[in-house]
Formats: C-alpha cells, sequence, structure tokens
C-alpha cells in the first residue's frame, strides 16, 4: 500500500528526507563496470561493440553492419501502421514540431550609438546523438521528442541507438524514425551506445556533438562520464509525478494518474501532496482496487509499495512548500484557481494546471517536451529543448570611437591581473603604433 503521512507527525521530517533522496542513483555501483565498456569501445572499436550486444542484447551480430537499421526498415514499418495510429503519430509530430519552433533562438545583433556592435550568433550542432531506450518496452514517443528539436534546430546528422532484444526491432519505433526522417540508426543499446555516439566507431559511426535521451542507470552513468568528450542534455532517472491537490475532486482522477508513473519502472515516484486526509485515504483505497487490473501491475505495484507517498499539510502553502523541495519531474496542480499558485512553484521539469490536464498528455500530444529533469535536479536542469541542439557564440564589432572610450580602462583591468600584453594590445590601438 502506499505511503500515508502527515507533516504533523513526528517522524514526518524523517520520511520525507527519503523522499528528497530518491534521485540518488548508486552510480559509484556501476562506474567501474561503465568505464570498462566505454574503454573497450574507445581501444577496440567494432569488436566491442559487437561483443557487447552479443552479451548483452541476447543475439549474435556477426559483424558491424548487421547493427545497422536501414531507411526501408523504417519505411516500411511506418506504411503497415493502422490510419488511426498513424494519424495519432502525425499529430504529435505536429504539435512537438510547433512548439520546439517557438523555442529557437535567433541571432541578434545590438548597435551602440558610438558604433560598436554586439550580438549573438546562434548555429545548430553538426552531429547529434539520440538514444531511445528499447529493453522493457519501446517508446516512439521518446524518439520524437528527441528528434524534432534537433531538426528544428537544423542539425544535419541524427543518429539514433536504440537497444534491441533478440534483434527484433519495434514497428512502432522504426515507423517513428520514418516520420522524423532518420537517415542513421543502429541496434546498440545501453552504456555501449553513448560509448559509440560520444567516442565513434572507426569508419562506422562518425563521433557526435551532443547526446540526449533517457535511459537506465548505465546510460545515465555513461553520459556523466562522456560529458566534455560531447555534450549532454541532463542525467535523467526514474519517471516520477508530483501531485499538488486541494483536497476536493475526483479521486479516481488522481489515482490514475499517480500510477501512470508508477507503471513506468519499479523505481518511479508518485507522490501526492493534499490538504485532506480522507481525500488521501480515498486515493489510497482506490489505488489498491486499480493495481490489479493493470497489464503491468507487478511493476506499478513495487514503485507504489516501494516509492510512492500520500502526504496531508495542513493547507495549500505548506503543500507548495514541501513540493517545491521534491522538485518533481511532473507536477499536476489540481486546486482551485491554479494560476494564482503558479507564481510561488518554483521547481518542476513540467507544471500541469487543472483537472483536464493529466500527465500523460504530456508524454504524447500536448507539445512540450517529455525528456524532463528528475531526481529532484529540476533545481537547475530544464527540460530537453531545441536549445540543447544549437550553441552561442558572441560577437563583438568595437570601433575606433568605441574602443578610444573604453580601452584605458581595459588596459587597467589587465594590467592590475599582470597581463601587460593584454594591456599593450589594446593600447597600440590607442596610440595607433602598429608597424
Amino acid at each position: 500500500m502506499i505511503a500515508l503521512l502527515n507533516k504533523k507527525d513526528s517522524n514526518f521530517n524523517t520520511e520525507f528526507k527519503k523522499i528528497l533522496k530518491r534521485g540518488a542513483m548508486d552510480i559509484a555501483n556501476v562506474e567501474n563496470r561503465v568505464k570498462e565498456l566505454l574503454g573497450a569501445i574507445k581501444t577496440r572499436g567494432s569488436e566491442a561493440v559487437i561483443a557487447q550486444v552479443t552479451q548483452f542484447d541476447l543475439w549474435n551480430p556477426k559483424e558491424f553492419k548487421d547493427l545497422i537499421l536501414t531507411q526501408t526498415q523504417m519505411q516500411k514499418a511506418y506504411e503497415a501502421l493502422e490510419a488511426p495510429l498513424k494519424d495519432s503519430l502525425q499529430l504529435a509530430f505536429n504539435r512537438i514540431y510547433a512548439f520546439h519552433a517557438k523555442q529557437k533562438p535567433k541571432t541578434w545583433l545590438d548597435f551602440e550609438e558610438n558604433g560598436n556592435i554586439l550580438g549573438q550568433k546562434v548555429t545548430p550542432m553538426e552531429r547529434a546523438g539520440l538514444y531511445i531506450p528499447g529493453g522493457k518496452a519501446a517508446y516512439p514517443s521518446s524518439l520524437l521528442m528527441n528528434a524534432i528539436p534537433a531538426l528544428v534546430a537544423g542539425v544535419q546528422e541524427i543518429v539514433v541507438c536504440t537497444p534491441t532484444p533478440h534483434n527484433e526491432p519495434n514497428p512502432l519505433l522504426l515507423a517513428a524514425m520514418h516520420l522524423c526522417g532518420i537517415k542513421e540508426a543502429y541496434k546498440i543499446g545501453g552504456a555501449s551506445a553513448i560509448g559509440a555516439l560520444a567516442f565513434g566507431v572507426e569508419n562506422h559511426i562518425k563521433k557526435v556533438d551532443v547526446i540526449t535521451g533517457p535511459g537506465n542507470i548505465y546510460v545515465a552513468t555513461a553520459k556523466k562520464l562522456v560529458f566534455g568528450e560531447v555534450n549532454i542534455d541532463m542525467i535523467a532517472g526514474p519517471s516520477e509525478i508530483g501531485i499538488l491537490h486541494s483536497g476536493e475532486g475526483n479521486v479516481d482522477y488522481v489515482a490514475w494518474d499517480l500510477l501512470s508513473q508508477a507503471e513506468h519502472d519499479e523505481m518511479a515516484s508518485s507522490i501526492l501532496i493534499t490538504t485532506n486526509e480522507n481525500f488521501g485515504n480515498a486515493v489510497a483505497k482506490r489505488i489498491d482496487t486499480l493495481l490489479p487490473t493493470l497489464p503491468r501491475q507487478e511493476i506499478a505495484s513495487k514503485s507504489i509499495n516501494e516509492r510512492g507517498a500520500i502526504i496531508v499539510t495542513k493547507d495549500i502553502q505548506e503543500a507548495i512548500l514541501l513540493m517545491n523541495q521534491i522538485a518533481p519531474e511532473h507536477l499536476e496542480v489540481l486546486v482551485e484557481n491554479p494560476l494564482e499558485i503558479l507564481p510561488h512553484i518554483q521547481h518542476a521539469g513540467a507544471i500541469f494546471i487543472g483537472e483536464n490536464t493529466p500527465e500523460p498528455i504530456g508524454d504524447y500530444i500536448a507539445g512540450p517536451n517529455h525528456t524532463l529533469p528528475t531526481g529532484g535536479s529540476a533545481k537547475f536542469f530544464s527540460p530537453l529543448s531545441t536549445e540543447h541542439f544549437m550553441k552561442k557564440s558572441s560577437i563583438i564589432a568595437f570601433s575606433k570611437q568605441g574602443i578610444a572610450q573604453m580601452g584605458q580602462e581595459c588596459g587597467i583591468l589587465a594590467h592590475t591581473e599582470g597581463l601587460d600584453a593584454h594591456q599593450n594590445a589594446v593600447l597600440a590601438r590607442l596610440n595607433n603604433k602598429g608597424h
């Protein structure tokens, strides 16, 4: 049964600290193993990749070309889709594309009165690597959420890696690749995929500039270790939901929304904070009733029993304070006049407002990205966006008048730091002593 906590209980702080530590993935336990896997790929290339796929994905590729997912496979999978599913994928594609197009930063220039020009040049990265999970389940929606912002950014080369247990590609994932125009994809999973993308594999895979996409603890650890070799989006853990509730409303809505995260993963977190103890008890009982009806009952039950919680507070202000400390990946705001409390919500990956906005709407069809910071990292990470696939260059152009006005001050600062060549580089322009 889901844990029931009350803010006024004597043991509340101890139990709440456990919730706050939910994001502490034990990377130390797998780091050495991941280093071995990455090191083998860096030194032995395709030989190591093939060996690792054989070991972890339970099939035996003979040579590297066996790992390639072809555009023909993608097209056939797309064409085989039934019309309602094809239409649903297209609707999701269109809405995700439209949202991310609004995020796209632009190059800008600012012209000062003295003729100086300052600005920022925004350019897409040349090559992006997308990691799409495919172990316990395949997630075409994650392909859309990672590929579309890269397309909007203008990335010319997008490469996908996904685990393919028993060498059985997921048709819907292939169809989503076709819809996104993916030209390069490989049946490689886990830390092996991150290594192949970060270091490249001989003449088979060119190294990328950025790696995005969710994954298990091995993927998260590998991304952490290759950061600096390439850029990454974030280090994300198991999925989670927080629900702020004023204590009056539909019990079924809340119960299903909590279970929608619990069925993802045994380590997923589902947390309700309500001002009404009776409502919290009713949700707990309803969850117990609904759990046996789920196809993924075993996964959801373990998640609810070990990482779920219903917290009762004296008022909504106290509830908001606790939720800000939790900083959930997904936050549903089910209160009267939710827009009034929106300014007080400081930390959340995505905020779902009102009872007609269940979290799964954000997973698939709303438009904003569902690759979100987890484990409290919403305090310093943002959702995956178009900007993750772009980089910025500052633009500086001083006029003769501009450097005359500010050169002396620049020279003083350089001299103060003991960098006389810096000072003289500026003063040479002021004194016009060039040869």
